[in-house]
């Protein structure tokens, strides 16, 4: 992975800790609205550390395989089914 590995490892530790946190939410009977607010700010710290592998994806791997001529077409296809995804969330 080219990611900053330190920076996706925080992201997503942050993010298991916010998990954990809502499992007790929902263990204690927690307003609803407050658990939806924590399972959506989960949501967006996931999608960053998503964004940063995506990032890194297409400014290494993407471009090396471009620059070299060699799997320039099946990187560009992965990168097409992942946008198709992410657009459909």
């Amino acid at each position: 992975m080219m990611a900053d590995k330190k920076e996706v490892t925080r992201l997503l530790n942050t993010a298991r800790g916010q998990m954990e946190g809502i499992l007790r939410m929902i263990e204690d009977d927690r307003y609803c609205i407050d658990i939806s607010n924590q399972i959506m700010a989960t949501q967006s710290i996931l999608s960053k550390a998503n964004s940063e592998v995506l990032k890194a994806h297409v400014n290494h791997c993407v471009r090396q395989a471009v620059e070299s001529g060699d799997d320039a077409d099946r990187k560009l296809e992965e990168i097409a089914r992942i946008l198709d995804k992410l657009t459909k969330q």
